[in-house]
């Protein structure tokens, strides 16, 4: 009865509408409670909970390691340094890396005084970038990390200059070394060297690693229901361009990869950090758990050695900021990568650049220019869609026929096939025209939906009135609506189902995908918004292009 199919049709909205809420429920529970403001600075507060000089099981040993470094103490300050796009803290006890906020990116949107803290070390969070050196004349090993000096503990990159130097000095054993932090104006490249003045009787040799160290929180994200962006490890191996291992992947196996030149990297939504040792030199690569629940991602370079008298250099890039493709692609081979788009890369990657060079030349406005871009693909695959809408066209201009038909001989399955199939070649209608042309597109449409997703530019970037933020999801449902709207419109254009049951689920679809879409980020919306206007037109046009053939 039609009461009992309202009732499941409705209990089934209703299921989905708690559905949405229970994730949106879930979501918030998953974020992390943790001080992403405050740094832990141990001369002054209470050290986390797992320190360098607590636990030295994070830092890698070399095989012909015979000597072991003495561990530092006394008391230090952090270092703070100020660039155009940093705001960092160095930590003097091993000159680590122990907090990156990125000045041009703010926590949540117009909040310039709270930029986003993508590197830092709480009571209850750790994620920094760790260096050394090793082996033996090395200055880290199992017996601690060594106390570097510097002549100021606060650095600002100044008007008119490029770059900005900090150099940390340690006398150990007869050598003087120096290491070096070199960041440059506009880039979120930081250079780290040790230059090592081998003033001793005996030669030097050590080898360089960088590490991240992370737990495994989840930094909070709003990106709407079924899409979770990557939480991981990545690296470039010889097997695959782009390796990625999820902390669940590295507790249960540990990798460990030796290749000539490499990368490892901390992947999440938007933002990346990576250590890139020199190209040209063989380096060893290893993921891997360690005790307190944090987990190992680094490198080590070959071992140098300085003869006695003479001076030498270990260096390695760190990078920590956005999923900018370009600059990664100049960084490192297919550290670019690392923006996710998925299977469907190829299709992806190339929109992007259409989608940017319509930003850069056209429209300086992220919402115009994906409304630009959908134009753009629309027209290229019309040849494609037209064959798909003309089939629907006639299907649609003898649907009473085929009504008839099934009224007909409503009692007679086979009979009523034979008519069908009569009628469909009578008047040349491809019953599979409609199904084949959007089957081909689909691969378009997600490759395109990945790529708005992985669009660090679309994150707090206004669009027009009330959308000032495209990379969440609408403050007042209004674009969720206005797709539902145009869903519902596109529906009317096409052919109905000729059964009732059938025919009631799709008028519920509008229904159904407008709650889908409420906490879709507002980027994705507009695209499919402007997706089905450029579809409702082309349906228009080729129904009355139809008709008017029939008609003649």
């Amino acid at each position: 009865m039609d009461w009992q199919r309202y009732t499941l049709l409705g209990s089934i909205a209703a299921v989905v509408l708690a559905l949405i809420f229970q994730w949106n429920e879930f979501k918030e529970q998953r974020a992390p409670a943790v001080d992403r403001e405050t740094v832990v600075r141990n001369d002054t507060q209470v050290p986390p909970k797992q320190s360098p000089d607590s636990s030295t099981s994070d830092v890698p040993q070399l095989q012909q390691d015979g000597e072991t470094a003495p561990a530092a103490t006394g008391e230090r300050q952090l270092i703070q340094v100020e660039t155009d796009v940093f705001s960092l803290l160095i930590d003097p006890r091993g000159g680590d890396i122990v907090k990156v906020a990125l000045r041009k990116f703010y926590e949540e949107l117009n909040t310039p005084d709270r930029p986003f803290i993508l590197l830092n070390q709480t009571r209850d969070h750790t994620y920094i970038a760790q260096s050394g050196l090793i082996g033996k004349n090395g200055t880290d090993s199992a017996a601690g990390r060594p106390l570097f000096s510097s002549p100021e503990t606060d650095y600002a990159l100044r008007e008119g200059e490029d770059t900005l130097d900090v150099d940390l000095t340690l006398q150990q054993n007869g050598a003087r070394i120096t290491k070096r932090f070199r960041f440059t104006r506009g880039d979120y490249l930081v250079e780290v060297s040790y230059l090592v003045d081998n003033a001793g009787s005996q030669p030097w040799a050590a080898a360089m690693f960088g590490q991240i160290k992370r737990d495994s929180a989840e930094p909070p994200v709003d990106v709407g229901i079924g899409m979770a962006p990557f939480l991981g490890a990545a690296l470039h191996t010889r097997e695959e361009n782009y390796q990625k291992e999820d902390f669940e992947d590295i507790a249960e196996k540990p990798i460990r990869e030796t290749i000539e030149g490499g990368w490892v990297a901390m992947v999440q939504h938007y933002f990346i950090s990576a250590w890139v040792p020199p190209q040209d030199e063989t380096n060893t690569f290893e993921l891997r758990e360690l005790p307190g629940g944090l987990f190992r991602m680094g490198f080590t370079s070959p071992q140098v050695q300085i003869p006695a008298g003479e001076q030498g250099e270990l260096s390695a890039s760190f990078y920590a900021g956005p999923k900018d493709v370009f600059r990664l692609e100049e960084i490192s081979p297919y550290l670019d990568l690392t923006v996710d788009y998925g299977w469907l890369w190829w299709l992806a990657k190339p929109m992007f650049r259409v989608l940017d060079f319509i930003h850069e030349h056209i429209v300086a406005n992220w919402g115009w220019s994906i409304i630009l871009l959908t134009v753009f693909i629309k027209a290229l695959l019309y040849p494609l869609s037209a064959a798909g809408l003309k089939s629907m066209a006639r299907m649609r201009k003898f649907a009473p026929q085929m009504k008839k038909l099934q009224e007909q001989y409503k009692d007679n399955r086979q009979k009523l096939a034979e008519e069908t199939m009569k009628l469909y070649r009578r008047e040349k209608i491809n019953p599979m025209g409609g199904c084949l042309p959007i089957l081909l597109q689909m691969p378009v449409f997600i490759g395109l939906y990945w790529m708005l997703m992985e669009t660090v530019e679309l994150r707090h970037a206004p669009w027009i009135l009330w959308i000032h933020d495209l990379s969440v999801k609408d403050p007042y449902f209004i674009l969720p609506v206005i797709m539902g709207a145009t869903m519902w419109f596109m529906q009317k254009l096409n052919p109905q189902p000729t059964d009732p049951t059938q025919a009631r689920i799709m008028q519920l679809m509008p229904i159904m995908m407008t709650l889908f879409f409420l906490w879709f980020p507002a980027g994705l919306v507009l695209y499919w918004i402007a997706n089905n206007l450029i579809s409702i037109a082309q349906t228009w046009y080729i129904n009355k292009k139809v008709e008017a053939a029939g008609n003649a």
